[in-house]
């Protein structure tokens, strides 16, 4: 691939699929650490994030399903390519964004590495309505004075004291015999 791909700083979500042109045991090899850095042009990668595998192992599933159901990536994304993804045989190579750091990469591929796709992952959006109660506010509980905090756990540790010494002495005197 004669291409320069560019991997923005503090890029996210983001899941770049490769079509590996290579015999399968050079596709093990690139599991190997410095491998697959190497062969992408770049100093380091975090394997972590990065899935090889021949397309067989999905059987049934294939890689769409693969994508959409293992991924997480929405199915709508993957129209455009559904042809392109579906006839591809041999090893692909998914690298996840997290895989660069957050650090620009420019990423410079073998020949035998080529991109099919870049796909966003399916983003749960936790937005829900903001809170405007009182009780809601920071630091909106009632609080002791330091002498009333005291005294509570005062009575608080004299009422443990006085259930452990009357579970003692019930014990002692049923051991003893004590009437």
């Amino acid at each position: 691939m004669d291409a320069v791909l560019h991997i923005p700083a503090g890029e996210r979500d983001l899941i770049r699929v490769f079509a590996l042109d290579m015999p399968p045991e050079q596709a093990r090899f690139l599991r190997e650490p410095g491998a697959l850095a190497q062969v992408l042009g770049i100093e380091e990668i975090n394997l972590d994030q990065v899935e090889i595998f021949p397309i067989t192992d999905l059987e049934e599933l294939g890689l769409v399903g693969y994508l959409t159901e293992g991924c997480g990536l929405p199915a709508e994304q993957l129209t455009d390519d559904h042809e392109r993804l579906t006839g591809l045989s041999g090893h692909v190579m998914l690298i996840r964004s997290r895989a660069f750091g957050g650090e620009e990469t420019r990423l410079t591929p073998a020949s035998q590495i080529s991109l099919i796709g870049a796909y966003g992952e399916d983003q749960n959006q936790w937005a829900g309505t903001s809170l405007h109660s009182d009780s809601a506010k920071p630091y909106s509980a009632s609080h002791l004075s330091p002498r009333a905090s005291r005294s509570k756990a005062r009575r608080i540790g004299a009422s443990l004291f006085a259930v452990v010494m009357l579970l003692l002495l019930i014990l002692l005197s049923t051991l003893v015999g004590w009437p």
